[in-house]
């Protein structure tokens, strides 16, 4: 990108408040990440910078969010967890209550704030907030390790701000709680390339789910079967994305790196190595426009924090550290990396790939047949 002014948040609350023991999602992914970053020497320079957050604010949470909802996370930490809060999913084993839970939700949501913010006014052009990525929590109700929607909030942002916003959504879950929130715009095109709901949670995002009303053709979702590999999933994202992203023209993007997708996640099961991932953050860079990254899933935390910090380098225009296998490898936390960054290629079963491909075909078909006749040719200039 011209003029590069990259950003990466970090937190030391993101290293002190953790999720209770043995919940999957590890919030010492950021500050992991952040160590990879320097001990590699790519973070840092006259055009990144290292950034902590301000922390998100209650009427700032409030624009997503209904106030009996937060009184009930508040409450919660307290010791206060009646049925009621129970029924919003406070206290559900994938959303616990845990001690420090408001001050951690304020400074992950609080980043992706800033982050917006900062490409508004024009002191950054890529942002990575490695502890965002809240996709699937609602205005009443926490769901899947999110609390407080901080895509939502920050797409939300840049859209008061008369910016076209697109978000990418390449966790392995369908961001449900982000489609909802725009489902009947057209200011904020919500993409999501995930694994089936019919095999993996939410149980949501297939290829019909397009948006109402106004916001019809602008909810776009790409669901995959068991066992894409990566030939396959850039294909889905260049035949039935691609195209669409250009026609939108966005101002911005806003794009969640989920690293759940990659192979021997714990709770997904499709086949990808981090080498999917470069390949279509490349596709973006190439439109020039602002990105505000967010982490998202991704529960083999070493594989998550080494593509975390490959993807950083891609964004700032950098990919030096390419070389050698990376899946099952170790991580040497200095410049002997053994393999550097990227994963090895994996080798892909014939009859699976045939599989797969029939039914990404059929995928691509539909949101061919469907989506793309609902949307105009892209925009010349201004909005």
């Amino acid at each position: 990108m011209k003029d590069l002014k990259a950003v990466f948040f970090f937190s030391p609350i993101w290293d002190r408040i953790n999720y209770p023991t043995g919940c999957p999602f590890d919030t010492g992914r950021a500050g992991k990440t952040r160590s990879t970053l320097k001990s590699m020497g790519i973070l840092g320079g006259s055009q990144q910078r290292e950034v902590e957050p301000e922390k998100a604010t209650r009427a700032e949470m409030e624009k997503f969010h209904d106030p009996a909802y937060l009184d009930a996370l508040e409450n919660a930490e307290k010791g206060d967890l009646p049925p009621e809060a129970f029924a919003m999913g406070i206290g559900t084993p994938d959303c616990p209550v845990f001690i420090g839970m408001t001050e951690y939700i304020a400074s992950a949501v609080g980043a992706s704030l800033t982050g917006a913010r900062m490409i508004l006014s024009g002191e950054a052009n890529i942002v990575f907030n490695p502890a965002g990525g809240y996709h699937h929590a609602g205005p009443k109700e926490a769901s899947g390790f999110c609390y407080v929607n901080d895509v939502v909030l920050a797409a939300m942002e840049l859209a008061d701000a008369e910016k076209r916003v697109l978000f990418l959504d390449i966790d392995v879950h369908h961001g449900d709680g982000v489609q909802n929130a725009f489902l009947e715009r057209d200011d904020v095109m919500t993409i999501s390339i995930h694994e089936n709901g019919k095999t993996l949670y939410p149980g949501t995002g297939f290829e019909n789910e397009i948006g109402h009303g106004k916001g019809k053709g602008y909810d776009v979702n790409i669901p995959l079967p068991v066992g894409t590999y990566d030939a396959a999933y850039i294909r889905a994202f260049r035949e039935a994305a691609l195209p669409l992203i250009k026609k939108y023209n966005p101002d911005v993007f806003v794009i969640e790196l989920g690293m759940d997708a990659l192979a021997g996640d714990p709770l997904a099961h499709l086949h990808l190595t981090n080498n999917a991932y470069v390949d279509i953050i490349k596709d973006i860079l190439k439109l020039e426009k602002p990105i505000l990254a967010v982490g998202g899933g991704g529960y083999n935390v070493e594989a998550t924090v080494r593509s975390w910090a490959l993807l950083w380098n891609v964004l700032c225009g950098e990919d030096d550290h390419d070389m050698g296998i990376g899946l099952g490898g170790v991580m040497l936390e200095s410049t002997d990396w053994l393999g550097g960054l990227r994963d090895r290629v994996l080798i892909t079963d014939g009859g699976i790939r045939d599989t797969v491909d029939t039914e990404i075909n059929r995928v691509i078909t539909y949101i061919r047949e469907n989506v793309f006749p609902l949307h105009k040719p892209t925009r010349v200039g201004g909005r």
